[in-house]
């Protein structure tokens, strides 16, 4: 049976400037079936080589799949649903598969707009998909598919789940063949270097309420420190890594691992060949304070914090569990230690203005970090935030939910002006770092390192890919004011999803109506209670 993978082709003008990442995903996924017993799997990088759809009717035609997968976060699926209509028309008997977190909470969405995908893998996707294909295997496939937990599909017109699958727990069965990726074109440009994104942990205990990891992985595991370093030796040996960074939310969490985990790679002379980058939280970083020498040794040198926000009263609405002051002081600590620091800012939510923009501008400068980044609020729409903010969301166009378009419009700001917001601050922290810090501040590795993250960000502005300028009428005389974002207004949200949507804050409604119910019962009965005893003993109960 042949497998085929698709990493779908999408760009935005984010994160990319500043390389080419490996779709961790596939390596994962294949080394799941592989030691499954399915060894006929192959990847199409269409976002990597930038496959035209012409050219991947072509590719899949040659190769003749059996199954046809796909994964999509949610501004990419309706490229994603593209590559699988694509793969109906090549390979129509071939099976057409979809998985990721978008389609994990969005399926009733995704099977309304694009009834050709056969099925949908919700959560993780390495024991439902190894199911599903000794399912297709032995022939029971689609008599039985109500059997496997964790799918979706449309059977006699109606959309249909089964119950969750259980998550993964051992972690460290999985052993991801990364051969089949094209390792000399995942280049992580401030280095210059091969980059790969391993795993050592899934889930986060936080619950922050614009982030949907927590919800998605669900219950939080650690691999085996020694189990990763395997896979991140493997990775520089055999094919050529030069740095990595952790896929996880917050890998400083276990903070036993995590040292296991840096005193390994030291013990193994690894940080002398690969080094690596961490998101994590600043309470962590002044938790470890006394740890930071040895995080350092072990080769981290890059770390991105999720300070989030200037204001103290949006750290609160992120449900953040941190304060403005901690930012600081995490920021500076990490500076102590010659770890580079990547503060993230998340902008653009309805109470936004001039002046909390420019607030954010100078909380970033006074904290001083190496790089700054600023986010727009982006309303995934299976976070807890979005339900909050559900009906002040105007825009349901998912291709633009990208943390670069303002899908928000603030109460006192056009969306054009909220972005020329986000670049004047862009361009004042860089023109100053680049003119006062990057080339006086340091030597070596410092330096080279610093200058090369200058040299992302030129040659993005240069192409008119950052922040996707060039797609926007940026360049042209149009004012900031009427700038035009490409929405297409008529995507809405089906009705199967709004009717799910609505079925569960009932059921939560109707919970929270319970429990107050409950509350008030109890309430009455100890009040019973107590006067039953005051006229019993004459004595007034308090």
């Amino acid at each position: 049976m042949r497998i085929v993978f698709v990493h779908p082709n999408y760009h935005s003008g984010g994160a990319e400037i500043a390389g080419n990442w490996p779709p961790a995903w596939v390596a994962y996924l294949a080394g799941a079936l592989k030691t499954a017993g399915f060894d006929d799997v192959h990847f199409i990088d269409a976002m990597t080589n930038n496959i035209s759809n012409d050219s991947l009717h072509q590719q899949l035609a040659q190769l003749q799949p059996d199954v046809v997968g796909t994964t999509s976060i949610t501004p990419s699926i309706y490229v994603a649903e593209e590559v699988l209509k694509i793969a109906q028309s090549v390979a129509p008997n071939a099976l057409r598969i979809l998985g990721g977190v978008h389609a994990t909470f969005m399926y009733r969405q995704v099977l309304s707009e694009a009834p050709w995908i056969d099925v949908i893998v919700r959560g993780e996707g390495e024991e439902i998909l190894t199911a599903l294909m000794r399912a297709v295997q032995a022939g029971d496939w689609p008599e039985n598919r109500h059997k496997i937990k964790g799918l979706a599909y449309i059977d006699g017109g109606e959309i249909m789940a089964t119950p969750a699958a259980p998550t993964v727990k051992e972690l460290d069965a999985i052993t991801p063949d990364w051969s089949l990726l094209e390792w000399e074109k995942y280049i992580y440009v401030t280095l210059n270097r091969r980059v790969a994104i391993p795993s050592m942990a899934r889930g986060c205990p936080f619950t922050c309420s614009f982030c949907s990891q927590w919800k998605f992985w669900r219950d939080y595991r650690v691999r085996d420190p020694k189990k990763v370093v395997d896979e991140i030796e493997d990775l520089v040996e055999n094919h050529g890594v030069g740095f990595f960074i952790l896929a996880d939310e917050e890998p400083t969490i276990n903070r036993r691992k995590f040292i296991e985990f840096c005193n390994e790679l030291i013990a193994r002379n690894l940080p002398d060949r690969v080094q690596w980058g961490i998101n994590t939280r600043v309470t962590d970083i002044m938790r470890d304070k006394d740890l930071l020498g040895l995080y350092r040794k072990a080769g981290l040198v890059h770390v991105s914090l999720g300070t989030e926000a200037a204001a103290q009263l949006k750290l609160d609405q992120f449900n953040k569990e941190t304060t403005v002051a901690q930012n600081k002081e995490a920021i500076r600590l990490l500076r102590e230690a010659d770890i580079f620091t990547e503060a993230q800012f998340i902008v653009g939510l309805d109470n936004e203005t001039p002046e909390t923009l420019e607030e954010t501008y100078r909380m970033a400068w006074d904290w001083q970090p190496d790089l700054a980044n600023w986010s727009m609020y982006t309303p995934w729409p299976f976070t807890p935030l979005f339900q909050e903010l559900r009906d002040q969301v105007e825009v349901f166009d998912y291709s633009k939910y990208n943390f670069v378009t303002p899908i928000m419009k603030p109460k006192s700001m056009t969306r054009g002006a909220l972005l020329e917001g986000v670049l004047k601050n862009y361009r004042r922290f860089y023109m100053k770092k680049a003119l006062f810090h990057y080339p006086w501040r340091g030597t070596g590795y410092r330096r080279k390192y610093l200058l090369g993250c200058l040299k992302a960000f030129f040659r993005a502005g240069v192409q008119r890919q950052f922040y996707d300028l060039g797609k926007h009428g940026y360049f042209s005389m149009t004012s900031r004011d009427n700038l035009d974002f490409g929405f297409d207004m008529n995507r809405t949200i089906a009705d199967a999803q709004m009717a799910d949507w609505e079925a569960s804050a009932d059921r939560k409604r109707r919970a929270e109506e319970r429990r107050a119910a409950l509350r008030a019962q109890g309430k009455a009965r100890a009040a019973t209670r107590s006067a039953a005893t005051e006229k019993e003993t004459g004595v007034p109960v308090q």
